[in-house]
């Protein structure tokens, strides 16, 4: 007699988190890329690349750890407490007092495992169903937005997002936009009163859009305005890794949530983020931490604890890992007019001003770039589609049909080829 599987039933919750998503999708092809699909030309994906520089540091502070046998038995055996390991959040404090007068201590931090898993805990606590039948959701004030975010919500309908206003700092012809706040419509969606948060990844993924100084204190002033907090995603952005190509301050206040990590500085396989916020949250951030997962990975903390302790980590931005990709953008963006312009396609390239992202708008496209990225992929092309970006808007907008976003962080003769192949494809797609 054979026995046939169980049919189990997920709950509402777990249909929620296991369906199908793009963040699914984007790291699923990342992994088959690097593993059983090696001759993929992999742009999609935000895996940074191995800088020799940082790569040559690294492999300098294992030695250093497996020499101190204490200290690497404390890293692979012991646990951490929830928040961190008290000598990192400590150091880490004592370097943001110091660097840029920042009022915080060690209490104002926590370490979590990797930033995805932060924002899945602060989307969580602060937006969602509350008491008394109210709902509160994530406001998105500069959208397209990291594909991380979009299905991090327990409860549907988590994000609200503002489409930008669109200008070209350099003409039309330049073939260079940008995208800017609408604070008019920032503050439309304030007004409902149903908002948990303000939220934006600083450069931004995917377009490497920086958030201006200007605009950060303005979002900042609207959240303390409205008693909610401000959450700057700085993945790519200053302190560190600071992998920004235009000028810009870190910024921190009471009512600021800051989130950093330690996989675009090299680290991604250590799964460490890092919340700089109010007491409250810190603390909340611990004990989600704990029910979920106990600690974290204590690697990541021990691999840079003495460059937190002696501020090289600031250093690491500005002299490795800037020059390295401001490089390959700049190779990049010669290769999209080489292939592109001739390719008689309408095309633009947001302006690139931090991360590793080329994101491409191709304005007479015939069909979404959801069906683009397929055709390319069938290419051994890896690209991310625009569609995915665009969530939380309201009403529909023909532009999030129109838009790619592309690594530029991998092998230049693999960035060449696809770029390539990208004019090709796009091109028999355009009317």
């Amino acid at each position: 007699m054979s026995l046939s599987a169980p049919s189990f039933e997920f709950s509402l919750a777990g249909q929620k988190l296991t369906a199908h998503t793009g963040i699914l999708e984007l790291m699923d092809d990342l992994g088959r890329a690097m593993t059983v699909a090696p001759h993929m030309r992999m742009l999609g994906g935000g895996n940074p690349a191995a800088v020799p520089g940082l790569q040559s540091l690294v492999r300098e502070r294992m030695g250093e750890l497996m020499a101190d046998g204490d200290a690497f038995e404390r890293m692979l055996v012991s646990y951490d407490p929830p928040q961190g390991n008290p000598r990192f959040l400590r150091a880490l404090a004592e370097l943001l007092q110091r660097t840029y007068g920042w009022n915080i201590g060690p209490q104002n931090l926590a370490v979590t495992g990797g930033g995805q898993s932060a924002f899945f805990f602060l989307f969580n606590l602060l937006a969602g169903r509350f008491g008394g039948g109210r709902r509160k959701k994530i406001l998105l004030p500069l959208a397209p937005e990291y594909i991380g975010y979009a299905d991090q919500g327990l409860e549907p309908d988590l994000f609200v997002a503002c489409r930008p206003v669109i200008e070209w700092p350099q003409g039309h012809d330049a073939k260079v936009f940008k995208y800017t706040i609408d604070f008019a419509a920032v503050e439309r969606a304030l007004v409902r009163g149903d908002i948990g948060a303000i939220a934006a990844s600083r450069p931004t993924n995917p377009t490497g859009n920086v958030v201006t100084d200007a605009e950060v204190a303005r979002l900042s002033a609207l959240a303390l305005a409205h008693g909610i907090p401000l959450i700057l995603d700085n993945a790519y952005g200053t302190p560190f890794p600071d992998v920004m190509f235009v000028p810009a301050k870190p910024f921190w206040a009471p009512h600021v949530i800051l989130t950093l990590s330690l996989s675009k500085l090299g680290l991604p396989g250590t799964r460490t983020g890092i919340v700089i916020a109010p007491e409250k949250i810190a603390s909340a951030i611990a004990s989600l931490t704990a029910v979920v997962g106990l600690a974290n990975n204590n690697i990541g903390q021990q691999i840079v604890l003495p460059w937190i302790e002696n501020g090289k980590i600031l250093e690491l931005g500005p002299k490795i890992l800037r020059p390295f990709y401001a490089e390959k953008a700049a190779a990049a963006a010669r290769w999209a007019r080489e292939y592109f312009d001739p390719a008689g396609l309408d095309w633009a390239l947001h302006a690139t001003e931090g991360a590793f992202f080329h994101w491409l708008w191709l304005k007479h496209l015939r069909i979404p770039t959801r069906e683009l990225y397929a055709r390319l992929k069938a290419r051994n092309v890896l690209t991310v589609p625009g569609e995915y970006f665009f969530f939380g808007l309201e009403e529909e907008w023909s532009h999030q049909h129109e838009c790619l976003r592309m690594n530029f962080s991998r092998e230049p003769e693999v960035v060449r080829e696809g770029y390539r192949l990208i004019a090709e494809e796009a091109a028999k797609a355009s009317a």
